[in-house]
């Protein structure tokens, strides 16, 4: 019995020796090929077993297996997945590439920052992130909870949102799609709605806060979105997906990727269309987006893609902000909205929207040799729409201080369009008193952006190109009802007085903006080692401006166009990022560039003669402090930034005691834009992930300004006067916001988020040329702070063949009250917008 027990024991340990020596331990790196961007979160699984960890956010893995050699499968949403056999401790680095055509290219033009490498402070949010959260949300609230972003609904109509990084406004924010800036040539603003399908088809969108990594010519002061579109799937596939929300909310899509065919050729297509009542009263909507991707690989050195994106949409607007007072005493409280009403029995906008704006691009990728590549894009863009609102007597549209007016239905009731009728109708050969009018704004824009990238060495690395744009703006207004009337008469067009137009006809202006860009950069990347990066980047713009006014100038006359008006620019900045080890890092920048006044800045008063020729170039300059932090568990940032701007555009008009109007071109309008910014990420278990935030914000007004001279028609001063506005905080964006994230995994395919966005030290707008007043100086209105709840459920499962996913998502949980986009004035006077209440959304898709 003893010697059975002896050889018992004797076969366990046996075979337990057997196990462990079966067992290894491998580790490895994740990185995105190309980029050599870490890929957290990316699945690594020994084949054939169910045996699995995953990255951390270092793109690191560390895995026991069953066996002490065999394969690893590893995989990551918009990656191609990747067998790699092991047999030793250590695979080293891992590379997995885009599942989508071209995307590596795409991100030279786009200039993607790399975490760790890029000395920016930069946030990136990938495609299933807005997937999972965006809803029925506007596409830039997926960034409500990166630090330093405030954006909001404005008025609430769809595709109406705003955004601000570091206190500076939309005009002032670099937006570009797959490298290609998109803000408006002559005002710098972006119009969300022409992208109202832009969420259905976006890979990555990565905002860069700061001076950015942006080469394309002068960058902008606040900071960098760029969004990534997918390009054409290696794989064949496609999805269909539907939604559903409140207040009528629907959409449905499809979207089909051929693959990449044994011929270099991939094709993807995606539409999608949107509809609803909207949230706020009259602001009912229909949308339809479009997605188009051609690709063609020629060889290894050729590729070619052409891609078209854009949304056809209609929706209607609340234009007009409207005292805390009117919300509270009206019928529908936060959502009321004073620019619709009825007419026959139909919803009938005062104040909408309607664009459609196509992108065309064409892409071709130059491989010369290993070392040098070409990457250029020529792109064009045809956008046709505008705003609607009145024309006549614009007292018919509003009400008196007890909220009733003879031309409303009801206290503070939509606006009744039956009786303008018949006023109209009545006027007989008089023609339209009150009519409803266009703003119209279409363009036409071409450009030209080229990048070439060559390795001088192993460490040293030249990017050059060129970055030319040619555009025109076309603005008038445009008769869409003549509300019963016949006709309207209207006097603007000195070559056509007294001209009674019809649905269809110009009225008021109608003038061309006419902008020409030209711009060259270059940037030297030294790698010092492998743990110190630097960079110094050089740019240089001309921008040139022209005008031609049809309305206010007779044909025959020299004035109605003017000569053009060129504006140099440039910007140096540098950088350098250094990785203390494998868990810290610190990063510095520093920048300064000079940017161009608008063209309004230029064209005074809107018109060709007060030409301000002289207007001053914008000053900024800009540095940076950041820390980084990685382990397997957690991931944390801090930023320092300050931020000078300096010459802000900054033109006022005043109306002289015998209605003579009078104009100013003020310079020494200063601003500093300073804070700090924390963000982390913690893996808690591998269940529990937990997300935040904090961005602190010091952003005021830096002096007052003097003897600022008052020009009359004939360019004589008739008034000098004085600005106060030293210390006064900026306003129209909160200073200090914060955010906490939960996201937890009931089941591998059942999965909850739970986010707490907060928002504080919000202080109403306004403009400092208003502030001649030297017993004012106290700061603009502060609105109350106030923080918001969301939820999201998602599940995935079998269905049939396909995979399926049910999500449905809640926003503002708590159904709380806040006030955005307020204008300053006495606290009886202040003007703005409600925030949304609680909103829902329930949406599915269906791979193949």
């Amino acid at each position: 019995m003893r010697k059975f027990t002896q050889n018992l024991l004797m076969a366990v340990a046996l075979l337990f020796g057997a196990v462990v020596m079966a067992q290894s331990t491998i580790t490895g790196t994740v990185l995105e090929a190309g980029t050599d961007i870490p890929l957290p979160g990316a699945n690594v699984i020994e084949k054939g077993t169910t045996n699995g960890v995953v990255t951390d956010f270092d793109g690191n893995f560390t895995i026991k297996t069953n066996e002490s050699s065999g394969e690893l499968v590893i995989s990551y949403v918009g990656y191609t997945s990747k067998t790699v056999a092991y047999s030793s401790a250590s695979l080293g680095n891992i590379y997995l590439e885009s599942s989508q055509v071209g995307l590596d290219e795409i991100q030279i033009i786009a200039s993607v920052a790399v975490d760790r490498k890029t000395p920016v402070a930069v946030s990136t949010v990938k495609s299933q992130d807005i997937e999972l959260k965006l809803g029925s949300q506007e596409f830039p609230e997926i960034l409500n909870s990166t630090p330093g972003v405030y954006t909001t609904k404005t008025g609430g109509g769809y595709g109406d949102a705003s955004v601000r990084i570091r206190g500076f406004q939309s005009e002032n924010v670099a937006v570009m799609i797959n490298g290609i800036p998109v803000n408006d040539m002559e005002n710098g603003a972006v119009y969300w709605s022409n992208w109202a399908g832009l969420a259905d088809v976006t890979s990555t969108m990565q905002v860069q806060r700061g001076l950015g990594a942006s080469k394309v010519a002068v960058p902008s002061i606040g900071g960098t979105i760029n969004v990534i579109t997918k390009t054409s799937d290696v794989e064949q596939g496609g999805n269909v997906m539907t939604s559903i929300g409140n207040d009528g909310y629907q959409k449905y899509g499809l979207t089909y990727s051929t693959g990449l065919l044994d011929n270099g050729f991939a094709a993807t297509i995606s539409a999608a269309r949107t509809q609803g009542d909207g949230y706020v009263d009259g602001t009912e909507f229909n949308g339809v987006s479009y997605f188009l991707n051609l690709s063609q690989e020629f060889n290894d050195a050729h590729k070619l893609a052409f891609t078209i994106f854009g949304a056809k949409q209609r929706h209607g607007q609340r234009q007009n902000r409207q005292l805390l007072k009117t919300y509270a005493n009206s019928e529908s409280g936060r959502k009321f909205n004073a620019d619709w009403g009825y007419k026959n029995g139909q919803v009938t906008h005062q104040e909408d929207n309607f664009y459609n704006k196509p992108q065309m691009s064409l892409n071709h990728y130059w491989d010369f040799n290993d070392n040098t590549s070409l990457s250029t894009v020529a792109y064009a863009s045809f956008g046709s729409g505008g705003g609607g609102g009145t024309a006549g007597d614009a007292s018919k549209f509003t009400f008196n201080e007890f909220g009733y007016s003879d031309y409303r239905v009801g206290l503070y009731g939509p606006i009744n369009f039956d009786k303008i009728v018949e006023e109209n109708i009545a006027a007989g050969a008089n023609g339209s008193e009150t009519i409803l009018r266009a703003s119209r704004n279409d363009h036409n824009w071409y450009g030209v952006l080229s990048t070439l990238k060559t390795n001088l060495t192993d460490d040293l690395v030249l990017l050059g190109g060129l970055d030319f744009r040619n555009y025109k703006g076309i603005h008038f207004q445009e008769v869409t009802d003549l509300l019963g009337g016949q006709f309207h008469i209207d006097d603007s067009d000195v070559n056509n007085p007294n001209k009674a137009t019809r649905v269809g006809d110009k009225r008021s202006y109608y003038n061309d903006g006419l902008v020409g860009w030209l711009g060259a950069f270059g940037q030297l990347e030294y790698d010092v080692n492998e743990n110190l990066n630097t960079y110094l980047s050089l740019a240089v713009s001309n921008t040139g401006y022209k005008r031609v006014d049809y309305f206010n100038y007779l044909d025959s006359d020299p004035l109605q166009e003017t000569d053009r008006y060129n504006f140099l620019g440039y910007s140096i900045k540098g950088g350098a990022n250094y990785r203390l080890d494998s868990n810290h890092n610190v990063f510095a920048n520093i920048g300064y560039f000079e940017k161009a006044p608008d063209f309004d800045a230029v064209f005074q008063n809107f018109d060709n003669e007060h030409i301000n020729a002289d207007a001053e170039n914008q000053k900024i300059t800009s540095f940076e402090l950041g820390y980084g932090f990685r382990s397997e568990k957690l991931a944390a940032n801090v930023n320092l930034y300050r931020t000078t701007w300096s010459d802000r555009t900054e033109t006022a008009s005043f109306q002289q005691p015998d209605g003579s109007n009078a104009f100013a071109n003020i310079l020494g309008v200063n601003a500093v834009h300073q804070g700090i910014e924390v963000d982390f990420k913690y893996k808690a278990t591998d269940k529990l992930n937990i997300t935040g935030m904090a961005s602190l914000g010091d952003w005021r007004w830096d002096n007052n300004v003097t003897d600022v001279d008052i020009l009359d028609e004939d360019q004589n001063v008739v008034e000098t006067v004085n600005l106060f506005i030293e210390d006064l905080h900026v306003g129209d964006a909160a200073q200090t916001t914060a955010a906490l994230g939960v996201n937890y995994s009931i089941t591998p395919e059942t999965k909850v988020f739970v986010d707490y966005t907060y928002f504080g030290n919000l202080y109403a707008e306004f403009d400092p040329s208003d502030r001649n007043d030297p017993t004012v100086t106290t700061d603009a209105y502060k609105l109350p702070d106030y923080g918001l709840f969301d939820a999201v459920i998602t599940h995935s499962f079998d269905f049939g063949y396909f995979d399926a996913t049910l999500t449905a998502r809640m926003n503002n949980i708590l159904d709380t009250e806040y006030f955005t986009d307020a204008f300053d004035g006495d606290v009886d006077e202040i003007v703005g917008y409600y925030g949304f209440g609680r909103t829902f959304s329930l949406g599915a898709k269906i791979k193949f």
